[in-house]
């Protein structure tokens, strides 16, 4: 996609006009079929350009969410007749060793997996019956649904929009939320270590591959903690990004959107990032995968907050100034280039290797009109 092509759907989006299931690549060119030109704001039932860019950025981003979730219930998921409703598709029967492998971070983790799962597939299903009733394009981004997923048992073999065999996950969030010296909004220089150093130096999986990932059993261990931490990761970027974007909200309907759905990110969020912390005590920890010896898991001792494993809750840091106490925040919430800050962190994860140009083109579109939102409440 050139920068004239650019150009040219950044307008259409300005004005309302992709509509749900009709955006399809031709020549690397976005084609869109037109829906009623949005204006500034309409006097009755209407919303503002700057609510429709953000609402329409996060339909996009739970719809990234959903496919990636879809693709862990799958594998490691409670199998039932409602997650086949969710998904549209009749389910496999999952697969034994990997679910097996996730339980040893916790029991309960099939059911939170489903459960994460009906969420993000509501979020982005409530956002596109909103945009609709607004008359405001919807976004599905169905069409680029054509990479290839897991080949293992379990998995219904049908095309992903999101990569997760070739991971770089950044486990900077475990730390960053534990500082109390360092707001990355005050800090914006301060680099957070990774607790698990690894896992941002290579391409990993987060679900077996084919049924060759099921042994050994270090192996199938290692990809489960791999897909823990990357549970976490994902879920702090909701959240964060709920609070970043509601600061640029126009309308009080609008914000109480993002003030609705915001927490559950956090909720979901505040799970993984309990159960993560299972893959570093023992008897887990310390693991090298030993199909991949790159890959190692170290054991956390107790006592210090910046890595130990059961302090799960934000501790107080510096908040807005230096001048004020500490605080307990989620972190960061500075709203400047928020939308693209998510999307590029997507991006860095490998979540879209395989992903056309006119794909990352358009995403980068979506989050450049939500950053570009102004906050005035009404």
């Amino acid at each position: 996609m050139d920068a004239q092509d650019t150009k040219n759907r950044r307008e259409f989006l300005k004005t309302g006009v992709l509509a749900a299931g009709a955006a399809t690549v031709a020549g690397g060119t976005l084609l869109t079929a037109a829906l009623p030109a949005l204006g500034a704001e309409r006097s009755s039932g209407g919303i503002s350009r700057g609510d429709a860019a953000i609402l329409r950025f996060l339909s996009a981003f739970e719809q990234i969410e959903a496919d990636l979730w879809q693709q862990y219930t799958e594998l490691g998921g409670i199998q039932d007749a409602e997650m086949e409703q969710i998904i549209g598709h009749k389910l496999a029967g999952g697969n034994a060793p990997y679910t097996n492998a996730l339980n040893q971070l916790d029991g309960d983790m099939a059911q939170y997996i489903h459960d994460n799962t009906e969420d993000e597939f509501s979020h982005h299903r409530w956002l596109n019956a909103y945009l609709k009733s607004k008359g405001v394009a919807q976004e599905d981004l169905s069409q680029f649904a054509t990479l290839e997923g897991s080949k293992a048992e379990g998995a219904i073999g049908v095309g992903r929009i999101t990569n997760l065999m070739k991971l770089t996950v950044d486990t900077t969030w475990w730390t960053r939320l534990r500082s109390r010296n360092f707001n990355p909004d005050l800090n914006p220089n301060h680099v957070f270590a990774p607790v698990v150093k690894s896992l941002a130096t290579g391409e990993f999986t987060a679900i077996p591959r084919t049924n060759a990932d099921l042994t050994p059993t270090g192996h199938i261990q290692a990809i489960a903690n791999t897909a823990g931490f990357h549970f976490g990761f994902i879920e702090v970027g909701g959240a964060s990004l709920y609070m970043q974007l509601a600061q640029r909200a126009k309308s009080h309907e609008t914000l109480r959107i993002l003030l609705s759905i915001g927490p559950t990110e956090t909720m979901h969020f505040q799970t993984w990032h309990d159960k993560a912390g299972n893959a570093l005590v023992a008897p887990l920890a310390p693991l090298t995968d030993p199909s991949n010896p790159q890959l190692f898991f170290p054991l956390i001792g107790e006592g210090n907050e910046d890595t130990q494993t059961n302090l799960i809750m934000p501790e107080p840091t510096f908040f807005l100034s230096n001048r004020f106490p500490p605080v307990s925040i989620l972190r960061p919430t500075e709203t400047e280039g928020a939308a693209m800050a998510a999307l590029q962190s997507f991006i860095s994860d490998g979540l879209f290797k395989g992903q056309p140009h006119a794909f990352i083109e358009m995403l980068k579109d979506l989050a450049h009109d939500a950053d570009e939102a102004r906050d005035q409440i009404v």
